[in-house]
Order: structure tokens, then sequence, then C-alpha cells
């Protein structure tokens, strides 16, 4: 099964989600999760790091990753795993190949004519919502 991550991260103030605007398909002009392909020989929290400095400058000590769910794509063969985090300052980002930018939280993630993944952003939004203690404290 390819894996696959995704990766929100919300600013210090918990009201904004950085996102990129895809520059190629799947879902080119969409906005998206930053995430990528998982490499041999490194662990899924390795690679959501690895990933999310690689497309946003993001490192380590900027954030702490939680992981929040995975996704099972059976027809596709993709396990996509999703993590989550709150930035603890405020960073400067530097793009790799998509545009990034910061999108406020409270709006409609499920409107699948502007965002990717079918929905699957709004419910992830909405996880993060409901258990956010947790995941971003």
């Amino acid at each position: 099964m390819k894996k696959l991550n995704v990766i929100m991260i919300y600013d210090a103030n918990e009201e904004n989600i950085l996102m990129c605007k895809r520059a190629k398909e799947p879902y080119k002009g969409k906005y998206n999760l930053v995430g990528g392909k998982l490499e041999e020989g490194e662990t899924k929290l390795q690679g959501a790091y690895r990933e999310l400095q690689e497309e946003t400058g993001i490192t380590r000590k900027d954030v702490k990753l939680k992981h929040l769910m995975n996704f099972q794509y059976q027809v596709s063969n993709i396990e996509l795993e999703v993590y989550v985090g709150k930035l603890n300052k405020e960073v400067e980002l530097k793009e790799e190949v998509n545009h990034l930018q910061w999108i406020n939280k409270k709006e409609n993630f499920f409107d699948i004519e502007k965002y990717a993944g079918e929905g699957n952003i709004g419910h992830m939004v909405e996880q993060v919502e409901y258990y956010k203690e947790k995941l971003l404290r």
C-alpha cells in the first residue's frame, strides 16, 4: 500500500489553517493540506516532519505534530496518514512548488469546488475542533 501524509498546521492563534494551492494534478487549482509520500526507511512521523519542512520551511522546533487519523483507499491502494499541529511562534513560510496561504478555520472546507479531498478536509477540521484540547495544546 502506498503511504502518504497530509499535515494540518494551525497558526499560533488557532484561527487559520495553512493550505497550499495545487499546481498539478490531482486537484490542480484547488486548496489542499501540505504533505506527500513516505520515503523508504523513515517512520510515518519522520515523513510528516520532512514533508512539512520541504513544502513550507516549518520545522520540528516550530510545531509539535500529533497523529489525527488515517484514511485507507482500497481501490487506489493508498493509506493517508493525517497529522495536526499548532505553531508555537510566527514563522516565515518557504514555498516549494505550491502557493501557500493561511485560510480561516471557519471556511467551508466541504466545498469541493474550492478544496481537494471530496470533503475529507472538512471532516478533519471538524475532528480537530472537537478534540482541540487534546490536539492543539
